[in-house]
Parts: C-alpha cells; sequence; structure tokens
C-alpha cells in the first residue's frame, strides 16, 4: 500500500469521525491509567460499569491505597484477572505517591516502570491522557492494520513500527482511535461489515466482495 492509498484511508476516516476519543470512562490522567489496567482482556463495557463505583470512591493514588487490595477487589471482580490487576494496580499507586508525587508519569520510561503497565497500556495513556502521538496496537488494530494492508506484521509491535512511520503525521495522533474503532465495529473479527465501510475500495482485503455481497 502506497502513502497515497493511506492518506486517503485516513481521511474518510477522520471525515467520518472527526473527533474520535476512547469508549473508556475517565476524568484524569489517574483513571484513565486504572481504567486501562483493567481493560486487558475484558470490555470497555464491563470496565466502566465498575469503575464508576470504584472511582466514586477512589480516584486518586492516595485514596486507591487507602481503599487497599481487598477492598479493591470488591469493585473489580467482575473483570477478569481481577486478583493480578487488583495487586498491580494498588503497588501501583504506591509507586506513583512515593516516586511521583501522586501524578501519573507523562514518559513512557516511568510509565512502562509501573505495575501491570506495558507498551500498550503506556501508548494509550500518553495518547490520551498526554496528547502524545503513539499508537497501542491491540488486537482490534492488529488484525485491521494486517486485513486492510495499511501494515502487515505478524506481532503488535512490528505493526505498531510500521503503522506509525507510515501514517501521515497530520492523522497520527487519532490513528489509533479510529483504527481500534474501525476494527470494533466494522472491520471485525468473523464477519466484516465491507458493504457499509469507507475505506472498501482502498482496502486490499481479498475477501472483500464476498462479504459485502452478505
Amino acid at each position: 500500500m502506497n502513502r497515497q492509498k493511506r492518506t486517503a484511508i485516513f481521511h474518510r476516516l477522520k471525515t467520518a469521525n472527526p473527533a474520535p476519543r476512547t469508549e473508556l470512562c475517565f476524568r484524569t490522567p489517574f483513571e484513565l491509567l486504572i481504567a486501562v489496567i483493567l481493560s486487558a482482556q475484558a470490555t470497555d463495557r464491563s470496565v466502566n460499569k465498575a469503575t464508576e463505583r470504584l472511582f466514586a470512591v477512589a480516584d486518586t493514588p492516595g485514596a486507591m491505597w487507602a481503599l487497599g487490595e481487598p477492598r479493591l477487589k470488591e469493585y473489580i471482580q467482575t473483570i477478569g484477572l481481577f486478583n493480578t490487576k487488583a495487586r498491580n494496580i494498588i503497588e501501583c499507586c504506591r509507586i506513583l505517591l512515593e516516586r511521583h508525587q501522586g501524578l501519573v508519569p507523562n514518559n513512557r520510561h516511568d510509565l512502562e516502570a509501573l505495575p501491570g503497565v506495558g507498551r500498550k497500556t503506556a501508548n494509550v495513556v500518553l495518547n490520551t491522557a498526554f496528547g502524545q502521538p503513539t499508537l497501542a496496537v491491540d488486537t482490534h488494530i492488529l488484525r485491521v492494520a494486517n486485513r486492510t494492508g495499511l501494515a502487515r506484521g505478524h506481532t503488535p509491535r512490528q505493526v505498531e513500527d510500521k503503522l506509525t512511520r507510515w501514517i501521515p503525521k497530520e492523522y497520527l495522533q487519532d490513528a489509533h482511535h479510529w483504527l481500534i474503532l474501525h476494527g470494533r465495529y466494522v472491520c471485525t473479527a468473523r464477519k466484516p461489515r465491507c458493504a457499509a465501510c469507507v475505506i472498501y475500495d482502498l482496502c486490499e482485503f481479498e475477501d472483500k466482495a464476498a462479504y459485502a455481497r452478505n
């Protein structure tokens, strides 16, 4: 896929959704960090349901730390891997309080040093909370990038590096949200909705015509 086609793809995605946003509910960088940690192997809807109650009683590292691991589990027990996530979140709060004055760091090195925070989580926080042009590759973006031909790769890091290098700079800030939403609602895993796709003619998916007829 050449630069001209990539530019046209993102122009159309922007036209269809000029101001894309994460579907996780948050008010502060800390709330976003916690929500993203909880979202691993869970739906945004299930996370939002849990954090609505959780953030009402603990919306800062100090309050979360004071809540403690056992009580935290009560708020997030409907979310997968909640035991591990609770342990990571409490330890994360301790580090934020002891090393960062209770603030979420705005750099990759310090973010990835936090328990439960890998490259993907750090990219989401850097992009959404701090406005940095990072791109977090989840299963949706991995699928969309490979299927459409935007950037083919076997691992999230391979796809991330290619997308970051190839996406025109004017679209890079919002590219994560456009691609994840496209993968979640249009370019779905089992039955992509090719007939409703705004980039149908630009996509390089070999079987798109068959799905467009269904």
